[in-house]
């Protein structure tokens, strides 16, 4: 059974940084290209940022590019976003995903950006 479960978020300033990471299991991890996607209160699922199997290629969103640092380590099997510089518009639940947008997804991470 395929489990990804986010860890990571909370509460932070404006300007100032979170590191949000997705512990998979119940798969092989390193044959997946992964995803991070979030989703804002009223608003839609949004991409995020995507990196390959061996974490070789990473490809962002434009609203997150140069803020946003996304790594794997496929020895652990987890996921990591790096994010920098947060702004109130990046308050969201955010997501990791297997493989696609469509992908299976965890539970989320919730992350408030908020002076």
């Amino acid at each position: 059974e395929v489990q990804l479960v986010e860890s990571g978020g909370g509460l932070v300033q404006p300007g100032g940084s979170l590191r949000l990471s997705c512990a998979a299991s119940g798969f092989t991890f390193s044959r997946y290209s992964m995803l991070w996607l979030r989703q804002a209160p009223g608003k839609g699922l949004e991409w995020v940022s995507t990196i390959n199997s061996d974490g070789s290629d990473t490809d962002y969103a434009t609203s997150v590019k140069g803020r946003v640092t996304i790594t794997r380590d496929n020895a652990k099997n987890t996921l990591l976003l790096q994010l920098h510089s947060m702004r109130t518009e990046d308050t969201a639940m955010y997501y990791c995903a297997k493989d696609s947008f469509l992908g299976q997804r965890g539970q989320g991470t919730q992350v408030t950006v908020s002076s």
